[in-house]
């Protein structure tokens, strides 16, 4: 019998994940908070539209009320919830993993430790989603932007175990994972996180609080400064702590940490510019402020500021976007392209 997977967090990245798993035909469920989005799923199954649609496919769905109920124990349960629901849905999730079961987390930001803590070290798993958009915009309906990786010769995912080798299970979830794009196991998951964090603190809150696309945000040089500066800060940090972090962009870490230097910031400036072969996309934290929801700042600019701390790296622009961020989270401010003058002057920077 092939084993039993869930998605637990049935949002853009986890409805991406679930329609793949069932057309493959695995026995996988998909469980979410939003009722009209499961029960449309039930009805209709998953519209997955972009660069690898357009397909339809049936598929279980559960909200959490319902999938409290459940006596099936899973081998595989994909984690792909908001970083700031991880704590009470990995307890959650634990109820239902099987006694060999492992918990895969697909978050964004830093939570495998969290993650491990309650289900058990030696049961979760993590794995990177890199240069990969999503969106779900409407109930049942996940859509892909962008090119497929694997057209790009990029793996998108990457899987890894907490100690750092590799082992059967995590090219197990690796080879699962391919029928969707591009997969590999790593022995630097960790570096693969960082790398990960960097890519999406630099963009996710320049959108965020903009309401510009990623091509929108891109015409704008102090945009481009912006993820600059979060970049070298972000690198410095992990640098400090002897993380070995993947390049970012193609972009070795220690070069980002010279930013400072004038050709060194010209070279790294041309990796924001526009690209006139992609889609003026928001990014997952983009589409959280349009849709009123919280964001995952304090979770990932918020992180690399506390980490900074800790190690004695300054951390300003990071520090002052997520500030600002947090303020349209809590309706005090509006998006618009104004907060990046904010957030120059929040961080002393002229």
């Amino acid at each position: 019998m092939g084993k039993k997977m869930a998605v637990v967090g049935a949002g853009a990245a986890g409805s991406y994940i679930g329609a793949f798993l069932a057309r493959e035909g695995h026995d996988i469920v998909l469980i979410d908070m939003w009722g009209e989005h499961v029960e449309k799923m039930n009805s209709d199954g998953i519209d997955v539209s972009g660069s690898q649609g357009p397909f339809n496919v049936p598929v279980q769905a559960y909200h959490f009320y319902d999938a409290s109920q459940l006596k099936d124990k899973y081998d595989i349960i994909f984690f792909a919830m908001k970083s700031y629901d991880t704590v009470w849905a990995a307890h959650f999730a634990k109820n239902l993993l099987s006694p060999n079961g492992v918990l895969v987390s697909n978050q964004n930001c830093m939570n495998d430790l969290t993650l491990a803590s309650i289900v058990g070290f030696e049961r979760e798993i993590p794995c990177v989603m890199s240069g990969i958009t999503v969106g779900l915009w409407e109930p049942a309906h996940v859509n892909r932007g962008g090119q497929p990786g694997r057209d790009r010769g990029h793996d998108v995912f990457r899987v890894g175990e907490l100690h750092g080798r590799i082992t059967p299970r995590a090219e197990e979830i690796a080879e699962l994972l391919s029928c969707i794009d591009g997969s590999r196991a790593t022995s630097n998951i960790w570096g693969e996180r960082w790398s990960k964090l960097t890519t999406n603190a630099s963009s996710n809150p320049i959108t965020a609080m903009t309401g510009l696309g990623s091509n929108g945000a891109a015409e704008i040089p102090e945009a481009r400064r912006l993820q600059i500066e979060i970049s070298k800060e972000s690198c410095q940090v992990a640098l400090a702590q002897n993380f070995d972090v993947e390049p970012i962009k193609g972009v070795a870490a220690d070069v980002w940490v010279r930013a400072d230097e004038g050709d060194v910031f010209e070279e790294l400036d041309e990796k924001f510019l526009p690209n006139p072969n992609a889609s003026d996309w928001k990014s997952s934290m983009a589409q959280d402020v349009t849709k009123g929801r919280k964001t995952e700042v304090t979770l990932m600019n918020g992180y690399i500021s506390e980490q900074g701390a800790l190690v004695g790296i300054p951390t300003p622009i990071n520090t002052a976007i997520t500030s600002v961020v947090d303020e349209i989270d809590r309706g005090i401010r509006q998006a618009d392209v104004e907060n990046i003058k904010e957030v120059l002057l929040r961080a002393g920077i002229t």
